[in-house]
């Protein structure tokens, strides 16, 4: 099998073994990386050199006997939001086109800890706002199963480079489904933790109170194995958790029996298209012929979820993007006359059409006046909608769905129609409102030959039952 093949967990066991060893590891992704990423557009930045340097440090940590997890010596990318230090960070935006961190997250801190390799930093949309990676600065991302068709967003390049063999697994950040929605539309898999199971120090913020980081793999196994490295408490982040059970891969047991999982049937009905539905029925009778219990039930207030997110999200936004003025580091215009002069042009010049809207509907929601009538009022909606899902789950372990109404749109598409592309996050964001884990993974493809995602949601902390599930239904869908 090809390195770029492998997965991390078979990859990192043929490092250990001397099948192979790190530095050829880098070199076999660097390579298809120079060969397919002027054709997809995953990277911003490619750390060749340091790439290298990293891998051969590791491969001689291995040999003595130092590193022994599942990532050790494995190539990794991570998603522009992500500091790290001496490494250009620049959320796909114009106005952080120089900037260097001088720190790193700690989710990177964690891999650098378990011996991965990291490859540089992948496209998204700009600041994390967008739903196909269209927003960026640096130009489109495309979908490795059809480049005539968008990656998602806004961990699309993560997503895609996974989908291209151009890293082996990838880190992302899911606001509002960032990291599944990609994951649907590449045809890998995707997880959004419990809120605060990865210290969120070190990610550029979108919305603080929703962002969360997470992987994107090729498999279940490989999921389950970053996670259980990503998951720490971060006394830097006041919403890190502590927990005790981050064992992730002692889930990876083919065992549904007697599982409880319901099917919202909102989720089922008008606006998702037949083939995703058909896909994702088909998924929940596959666990079902496993022995999990099946379902349909009415989970309420869905129809509210896009206008509390979009308020939320967007007054966290007006209020995170602040700093980016053009005095302390960025981009900063050339031509200005006074102080309040360069603030307005730096920031007009530097932030893209997507950005500026967010802003400036954040900077209304919380405008005197108007902060009661929309923030307070979505704040009220967001505490019921955690209700909403805390009653459905007293009756089941899990909920099962789609992860978007239909599969990846064209290029172009998205763009003209920007309350069309909110409307493509139905089915993720509630998800991220109520702080809870979620999973994407394949279920099959449309007649275009496009993947579809299936999406299992858990309880909070309960990301074990969704990995036991989502690793029964992948054995499944292999032996069909």
């Amino acid at each position: 099998m090809k390195i770029t093949e492998m997965t991390a967990v078979q990859l990192s066991a043929a490092i250990r073994t001397g099948e192979t060893t790190a530095v050829e590891a880098a070199e076999a992704v660097l390579a298809q990386i120079e060969k397919t990423d002027k054709d997809y557009n995953c990277y911003v930045t490619v750390d060749r050199e340091g790439a290298l340097a990293q891998a051969k440090k590791v491969q001689e940590r291995i040999e003595a006997g130092e590193l022994t997890g599942p990532l050790a010596g494995v190539p990794v990318a991570l998603k522009d939001n992500l500091c790290m230090e001496g490494l250009l960070t620049t959320c796909s935006s114009k106005i952080l086109h120089n900037f260097v961190p001088t720190y790193t997250a700690e989710a990177v801190k964690n891999l650098q800890k378990a011996g991965a390799v990291i490859l540089g930093k992948t496209n998204m949309d700009e600041f994390a706002m967008g739903s196909t990676t269209e927003t960026s600065a640096y130009g489109p991302t495309k979908n490795p199963r059809n480049p005539e068709h968008v990656p998602g967003g806004s961990s699309g390049g993560s997503a895609a480079a996974v989908a291209a063999g151009e890293c082996i697994y990838a880190i992302g950040s899911d606001t509002g489904g960032s990291i599944r929605q990609p994951a649907s539309y590449c045809g890998v898999v995707g997880m959004k933790p419990t809120y605060g199971t990865v210290s969120r120090y070190g990610l550029i913020a979108y919305g603080s109170s929703l962002d969360q980081i997470g992987p994107l793999t090729k498999d279940v196994t490989d999921c389950a194995a970053v996670l259980e490295v990503l998951a720490s408490h971060d006394e830097k982040d006041s919403t890190s958790l502590s927990r005790e059970d981050t064992d992730f891969t002692s889930a990876l047991q083919e065992d549904v029996k007697g599982l409880r999982i319901g099917i919202p049937g909102d989720y089922l009905g008008e606006g998702l298209d037949d083939e995703v539905r058909t896909a994702v029925l088909q998924a929940a009778e596959a666990l079902k012929n496993q022995g999990a219990i099946v379902e349909q039930f009415d989970l309420s207030l869905v129809e509210y979820a896009i206008p509390a997110y979009y308020t939320i999200a967007a007054a966290e936004a007006s209020s995170n993007l602040e700093r980016f003025d053009g005095i302390k580091y960025g981009y900063r215009t050339e031509d200005y006359a006074g102080l309040h002069n360069m603030y307005k042009k730096s920031r007009s010049e530097g932030f893209g059409e997507e950005v500026k809207r967010r802003i400036m509907l954040g900077s209304f929601v919380l405008s005197s006046g108007y902060y009661d009538a929309y923030y307070l009022k979505a704040l009220k909606v967001k505490a019921l909608i955690k209700k909403a899902f805390d009653q459905a789950f007293a009756k089941y372990d899990i909920i099962l769905g789609p992860v978007a109404p239909a599969t990846a749109p064209k290029l172009g598409e998205s763009l003209a129609d920007p309350i069309q592309m909110y409307l493509g996050d139905i089915y993720t964001i509630a998800v991220n409102l109520a702080g809870l884990p979620g999973i994407s993974l394949p279920c099959g493809q449309d007649r275009k030959g496009l993947p579809i995602g299936l999406q299992l949601i858990g309880d909070c902390f309960q990301e074990k039952k969704l990995i036991r599930a989502a690793y029964t239904y992948e054995l499944c869908a292999k032996r069909l």
